[in-house]
């Protein structure tokens, strides 16, 4: 990359008006559509709305936990390559705030999609009324609103030692920023692990894994590279930090994809296996749901379009310094952890075959819309990248080994 300080680069990094104009309008627009097409189909078969809600909900939380998870990590390591990429992360990170408010549909849909909300099941079924002191309605909003709270004041803690050091410059922003990282990764890792519990595998409440907690969280932080992955890049293809976010940094990025896909399917093969050798019915019921029908098909496409494939294209180094083929990737990863949620949500409703209805269009789309919304005008307030972090001129000259 050419040689530029960081008052050349600091050029570029405010949207343009009529750009952001522009993308703000479809996006308003798209949203518009979607929140309204969704409204009738709630009108219509509220179960279906609220099963479909969830996943499209759980799709874009899990990627500002992602977020959130990598903006710590980086502060604690003290890490320079991501420097340059930290302003995207921190806006995508937020979106735990707009989540919240985004949460209200699935609090009230609770009786529609968890069968420990009905009275009549739990006084005939002796397991939920030993889970019933902690699988109770109150508890759960409660429960929702701590994890909410937790995370919001840990996104807004970070961005805002972020957004000062741009004015000011002062080193003291980063030491303040990796103090309230080091104790925030362990609450992030506790909440979203308890989420996970509470918000998905409680949809079953017969089945328990003490796995899934970082399941969950990993597929999080996969969907989250991937979406930082076709950000940037849209960016680029924008003229936006097409000199900030060079070749190299796209390459540790891949680098990312790979190793979050081989975490994640190692994950996911350590509760398979564990389940299927102790041969608990308890246990091997969930998986015994998701190989029934087409939901086989389903658990197939994941085996192969989650793992295998990704794994083999990412490998090789040219791939990960190819934009083209980081964008196929990224873009295929954030389906396949779309379908893993799907996945796991649907077969509670369908217990014998994958239904794809268009409710799981519309819902994705207007969820999608409001966290796509809450990040877009982020950027607007903001520079696009940290200039006051005293390494960021070392992450613009950054190379890989």
């Amino acid at each position: 990359m050419t040689e530029q300080t960081a008052e050349t680069a600091a050029k570029q990094f405010y949207l343009d008006d009529a750009l952001w104009s522009r993308v703000r309008t479809v996006i308003v627009a798209v949203g518009a559509a979607a929140w309204l097409a969704s409204a009738a189909g709630y009108a219509s078969d509220p179960q279906r709305f609220h099963f479909s809600y969830l996943v499209g909900f759980m799709f874009f939380i899990s990627i500002a936990l992602g977020a959130a998870f990598f903006v710590m990590v980086q502060h604690i390591t003290g890490s320079t390559w991501s420097v340059t990429m930290r302003r995207l992360m921190e806006g995508l990170m937020s979106g735990v705030a707009p989540g919240a408010l985004l949460f209200v549909p699935v609090a009230f849909g609770l009786h529609d999609l968890y069968h420990w909300t009905h009275a009549e099941a739990v006084a005939a079924d002796h397991l939920l009324q030993g889970k019933q002191p902690y699988l109770n309605e109150p508890f759960f909003l409660a429960r929702a609103a701590l994890y909410f709270l937790i995370w919001v004041v840990l996104s807004r803690k970070l961005c805002g030692h972020s957004s000062a050091q741009d004015a000011t410059g002062d080193v003291k922003h980063t030491w303040s920023a990796r103090r309230w990282s080091a104790p925030g990764i362990l609450l992030m890792f506790i909440t979203v692990t308890f989420a996970s519990f509470d918000w998905l595998m409680s949809l079953d409440p017969h089945w328990y894994s003490t796995i899934f907690g970082i399941y969950f969280y990993s597929g999080g932080a996969l969907g989250f590279m991937a979406a930082m992955v076709l950000i940037a890049l849209a960016l680029r293809r924008a003229g936006v930090l097409a000199e900030t976010i060079h070749i190299e940094h796209y390459h540790d990025l891949g680098k990312w994809l790979f190793a979050l896909t081989v975490f994640w399917t190692y994950i996911a093969f350590s509760q398979y296996m564990l389940i299927w050798y102790a041969n608990i019915p308890e246990e091997t019921i969930w998986f015994r749901h998701r190989m029934e029908g087409s939901w086989m098909g389903v658990t197939q496409l994941l085996v192969f379009g989650h793992f295998l494939f990704p794994f083999l294209l990412l490998l090789p180094r040219a791939a990960k310094r190819n934009y083209t083929s980081l964008a196929v990737m990224a873009s295929w990863l954030l389906v396949m952890h779309y379908m893993d949620l799907y996945w796991i949500v649907m077969p509670t409703l369908d217990k014998h075959g994958a239904h794809f209805h268009w409710l799981d269009v519309t819902t994705f789309v207007a969820v999608g819309s409001a966290f796509a919304f809450a990040f877009w005008s982020r950027l607007r307030r903001k520079q696009l990248a940290p200039v006051g972090d005293p390494r960021f001129e070392q992450s613009l000259k950054f190379q890989n080994a």
